[in-house]
């Protein structure tokens, strides 16, 4: 059976630099982490993934309140999966790339898969491996898609809403206020806003908000009545209930 480490990883804010005798696949669910290898500096974040190829040296900081997960793949381990030698040529060279809305899902999917069967992480980091693989083969045929999709993404400054949300969890939050920060009607950010993340605006909000709160309920001595009026919840039971839809665990068993 062909072995891979995975983790799902909250880096914290240290400035880390080091290299390593493996790949490595990175891509974040939620937060921000700075990461600079080769000449190249980018954020990892929801939308931005990275590879870094077997000894290449590289520095990252971590903004605290990420969910990152962290795959690292032994080199001879890849010449044993099927289109090993593919997957290999992924790694010719570090990367950042683009992380469409499907494959976005499927990490948060695979995320919670992972934290509920930590057996199975062989199996959900292969999966995984193959959907980076058939996504970055096909990328190239997609030119004319991502110009597209990269003028909606202009339009509506991702990054700058997200800024925006973290400001502004406790508040109720509505899309007319998301769509007058982007200049659009609300209809047309609306449909925008599902184009480019493959989710409505207030899905996104919601699962921006249990994701930092999964981050305090982990990480924070703060009550869960506390929690929840900071990010958003009326009280604790809407809360708790949103909680255990999400991730399937209560937050006091998360705790």
């Amino acid at each position: 059976m062909v072995q891979f480490e995975l983790h799902n990883r909250n880096l914290a804010p240290e400035q880390v630099s080091h290299s390593h005798d493996f790949h490595q696949l990175i891509l974040a669910t939620c937060g921000v982490t700075e990461l600079a290898m080769e000449g190249q500096s980018e954020r990892v974040t929801a939308r931005r993934g990275c590879l870094i190829p077997s000894s290449r040296h590289h520095e990252y900081l971590g903004d605290g309140s990420n969910r990152t997960l962290v795959l690292d793949i032994p080199v001879k381990h890849l010449a044993i999966l099927e289109k090993g030698s593919e997957i290999e040529r992924l790694f010719d060279k570090p990367r950042f790339f683009t992380v469409p809305p499907a494959l976005n899902q499927l990490t948060h999917a695979l995320t919670h898969q992972l934290e509920q069967c930590p057996a199975l992480q062989n199996e959900i980091a292969v999966l995984l491996l193959r959907a980076l693989y058939m996504y970055l083969q096909d990328e190239p045929k997609k030119v004319a898609d991502q110009v597209g999709v990269r003028s909606i993404s202009e339009r509506l400054d991702l990054e700058r809403l997200d800024a925006w949300l973290d400001q502004h969890l406790a508040d109720d939050i509505r899309v007319e206020q998301l769509a007058a920060l982007c200049a659009l009607s609300p209809g047309h950010f609306h449909a925008c806003f599902r184009e480019l993340t493959g989710v409505t605006p207030l899905a996104y909000v919601q699962r921006r908000r249990l994701e930092h709160a999964r981050t305090l309920v982990r990480h924070s001595a703060l009550s869960l009545g506390h929690i929840a009026m900071l990010v958003g919840f009326r009280d604790q039971g809407s809360f708790s209930r949103a909680y255990r839809r999400y991730f399937e665990i209560s937050p006091s068993s998360d705790r």
